[in-house]
This record gives structure tokens, sequence and C-alpha cells, in this order.
């Protein structure tokens, strides 16, 4: 399982969350944040308005949802947005105690 966390644009986030939905990528866990990076135009404080999501998911599904986002957060200009990816050991399923990938979606 991997972690994957992208730090958008918020125009782009309703667009990204509708791709995410057309794979079958539903859960996701979003909230609104603010920074910046190293894209000139901007005063080295100031901090811009981003959307941070975040989503589990099996391993194979990991290439498919990176080219989701990319498309459709990409406008080809600086401050489109970053995307990591980190390892998962485990996910639990509260309710029925069930783990690993059949927990996730």
């Amino acid at each position: 399982m991997k972690k994957i966390e992208a730090i958008i644009r918020e125009d782009a986030f309703d667009k990204v969350k509708e791709g995410l939905k057309a794979i079958g990528i539903v859960p996701l866990t979003v909230y609104p944040v603010k920074g910046r990076g190293v894209q000139g135009g901007v005063p080295p404080y100031d901090l811009l308005p981003k959307m941070k999501i975040e989503i589990v998911v099996k391993d194979e599904d990991v290439e498919e949802v990176i080219n989701v986002i990319i498309k459709n957060a990409r406008r080809g200009i600086p401050g489109d947005g970053k995307i990591f990816v980190s390892n998962v050991e485990d996910a639990i399923r509260v309710r029925t105690g069930e783990r690993g990938d059949i927990a996730l979606y």
C-alpha cells in the first residue's frame, strides 16, 4: 500500500476529485493548507492557499492515481503542486477489523 499526498491549487480540486471518482478512487482526505514552492513572482514569505489530498491506495493503483492528479491539476505553470508517495505498512477498518488492501476501498 502507498499513501499519496498531493498539494494542488484550490481551483483544481473539483476536477481532480471527479477524475479520481471516475477511476473508482472515492475515499480520500482533503483539507485546505497554505504553502509555497520556489516559484518566482511571490514574495519569499507569502503563503498561497492550496488543497492537500491524502489517499491510501493499493500498490497497483499508484500510477493511475498519480496520472489522474497530474492530468487534472496541471496547467503547466509554477505553482501547479507536488505529489508525494510513501509506503504504508498496514490499514485497518475500525468497523470490521479488516486489515490490508481490503480495508482501503
